[in-house]
């Protein structure tokens, strides 16, 4: 499964995030290092099924789905609040650099507002600049990276330049425990000189920046949009970030409880709601909700955590979402469940690659596939395209 890092200084709506796409029981405070082990629970992307376009009821096992929108499981990890000097062991340290280790992207924090200062210590609104906060995580991970190489790389550059080795393999090797490939470590190198004995720090650690941007990509989150100080500031962060979503993390996480409460009828990534009853509400509810909807949706057009896990998965990190079945007749399994199971697999896969994706003997006895829509064979080696249902057909 997917692993995903939600990241960033203390104090910014990282734990409210976590529990609002988790609908979990994160501690939420508003003091630095809340958390202070990484959690670890189920979130969900979103994607269209197919069964509302083949007029079927699906019956999923590993995902589920509402009204002909499929959820598919993601592992998010709530990483407890960096600071400033966190890879020199400030703060909480590189307990928390650590915690990033498996994931494959992260979704960093930010306070939209200005209200908290570098080291997360609230202050007046608008009084910090957030676009500081962009540049921070990226250099404390880049050199957390730095400080695991640096050790050894004295020794591990003349053993490459002395017994030619392959750079990319002993720099992915010693990166391991980071979650680095040997193919980010070769596209990184790109930028870079092969002269490795003659690299100072400031090339080494240009070099890590890169790698950091192709192993760990990273989407901006700019938290607490809806108080007044967030607008500027937001225009501000996409004017220099590729990625920065608007979002609300309280907003959503109050109305995921609402709708756990049956006070109202919502589905994460919308942007409205429907009260199901208003005896029900108190008017300190019914406030809150009418000011959700009016600084919120209408606003920003959702509370931007579901956009967030969703571009997280399809644009950094390059997945599709495909349906594996049995019977390709019935879009079934061979217990007759219908649309069964959502699959995550990179963008540019074939079918022999999904297979592999399913279970390593099924890859190995991988024969041909057939596209259920059609009712037809298709090559091992054709591209899988978003929402393709695929029988994998295998003699193992």
């Amino acid at each position: 499964m997917l692993q995903i890092a939600v990241t960033g200084k203390p104090n910014v709506g990282k734990s409210s995030l976590f529990s609002a796409a988790t609908l979990s029981e994160a501690e939420i405070a508003n003091y630095p290092f809340t958390t202070i082990d990484a959690n670890k629970a189920i979130a969900y992307i979103t994607a269209d099924c197919p069964c509302k376009e083949l007029e079927l009821t699906c019956n999923p096992r590993t995902s589920k789905c509402v009204d002909g929108t499929r959820y598919i499981p993601v592992e998010l990890i709530d990483v407890a609040g960096l600071v400033p000097g966190a890879h020199e062991g400030k703060g909480l340290g590189n307990q928390f650099l650590d915690d990033l280790r498996q994931a494959k992207a992260l979704i960093h924090v930010i306070d939209a507002s200005g209200s908290t200062d570098i080291e997360g210590t609230p202050c007046e609104a608008g009084s910090h600049n957030p676009l500081d906060d962009v540049n921070f995580l990226q250099d404390e991970v880049t050199m957390w990276m730095y400080s695991i190489l640096e050790r050894n790389w004295p020794r591990l550059i003349r053993k490459v330049m002395s017994e030619h080795l392959n750079f990319a393999k002993v720099i992915a090797d010693q990166l391991s425990g980071t979650g680095v490939m040997v193919e980010d470590v070769i596209e990184a190198e790109r930028i870079m000189n092969d002269e490795y004995d003659k690299w100072e720090k400031e090339d080494i650690v240009r070099f890590l920046s890169r790698l950091l941007e192709l192993s760990k990509p990273i989407i901006i989150v700019a938290n607490k949009i809806d108080a007044p100080t967030a607008e500027e500031n937001i225009r501000r962060l996409k004017e220099k970030y590729p990625l920065v979503i608007p979002a609300s993390a309280q907003s959503e996480l109050a109305l995921v409880n609402a709708h756990k409460a049956g006070l109202i009828k919502y589905n994460s990534g919308e942007d409205h709601f429907e009260i199901i009853d208003e005896d029900k509400l108190s008017a300190k509810q019914r406030q809150a909700l009418e000011y959700i909807d009016e600084n919120v949706l209408k606003k920003y057009g959702s509370t931007g955590i579901q956009e967030a896990l969703n571009k997280a998965v399809y644009e950094l990190l390059g997945q599709i979402a495909v349906y594996p079945v049995e019977d390709e007749h019935k879009f079934s399994d061979h217990k007759g469940n219908v649309l069964p199971d959502a699959l995550l697999i990179p963008k540019g896969s074939t079918p022999r690659d999904m297979a592999y994706c399913i279970h390593t003997d099924i890859g190995d006895g991988f024969t041909h596939a057939i596209d259920a829509r059609k009712n037809m064979r298709i090559a091992s080696d054709q591209e899988l395209k978003q929402g393709d249902i695929i029988s994998i057909i295998s003699n193992k």
